[in-house]
């Protein structure tokens, strides 16, 4: 997400035009001048695609709209992607098919509909959660996990001006260290983990109300007109103080099933 300067709108239009911008997929085009997140500097699109040019076979979890799948420069001679959301599966169907990629439709909570030692290389961006031992089941011996997750913590700034004080089990689930003792359980050998906090700006609050409505687990089965008070306090911050300010957290985790 990017800035560009923007006139003020009224908050009816800002709250409107938020509801009405589509959802699936994860491209976060329709921010462009309206909220901005800093990235990890370890570029994770550039780097899923060095390896992708190296195997055989590749696995992408939870692929969304198949954006940064499709973004590498030369996928593998079998590429398959799983989505568990139907507009995406669609979309990414629609995008990585061209590619040669296969898009399998798979609720994230199930097992994966793969045999064992099936992939060289497993990839994510933002999985919902890592299950560990489909991972290892699913990677032939030597594989590999690389994948960027989101850390805890992230933007529970949005989410605790909505939902108030959070509980710390809650706000830490996503810990980098409990991944890695996950990863570690599951029998994967940790090749690297890195995390970063990355600074986050809403300049309108239209763009808050798209964000919760894109990334539905920060303030689950938010609408409009359930938080029009908060979204109205929001709106009149904005106006008064600028940009609200959050924090993403993301890590990377490279690991090797032995």
């Amino acid at each position: 997400m990017s800035r560009i300067t923007r006139t003020s709108k009224e908050f009816e239009e800002l709250v409107s035009e938020a509801e009405a911008a589509p959802t699936e997929g994860w491209d976060f085009s329709w921010f462009e001048g309206r909220a901005t997140e800093a990235r990890p500097s370890w570029g994770y699109a550039r780097a899923m695609g060095e390896r992708l040019a190296k195997v055989e076979a590749a696995l992408d979890i939870q692929t969304g709209g198949g954006e940064v799948l499709a973004s590498a420069r030369e996928l593998p001679r079998l590429t398959v992607a799983t989505e568990g959301w139907p507009p995406n599966v669609a979309k990414a169907t629609a995008l990585l098919h061209p590619r040669g990629a296969v898009v399998v439709a798979s609720p994230e909570d199930a097992p994966l509909p793969f045999g064992d030692a099936a992939f060289d290389l497993v990839t994510s961006r933002h999985p919902v959660r890592a299950h560990w031992t489909e991972i290892v089941r699913v990677l032939r011996p030597g594989g590999t996990y690389f994948a960027q997750h989101v850390g805890p913590d992230s933007a529970y700034e949005i989410v605790e001006f909505f939902l108030g004080s959070q509980p710390d089990a809650q706000r830490n689930a996503r810990h980098p260290d409990r991944e890695r003792a996950g990863a570690e359980a599951a029998g994967l050998e940790i090749v690297d983990v890195r995390a970063e906090r990355l600074r986050m700006e809403f300049h309108d609050v239209g763009a808050v109300v798209h964000f919760l409505r894109k990334v539905v687990w920060m303030v689950p089965g938010f609408t409009a007109g359930q938080y029009l008070p908060q979204l109205r306090a929001l709106y009149e911050r904005i106006e008064a103080e600028g940009p609200f300010v959050a924090h993403s957290t993301r890590h990377l985790i490279e690991a090797r099933k032995p």
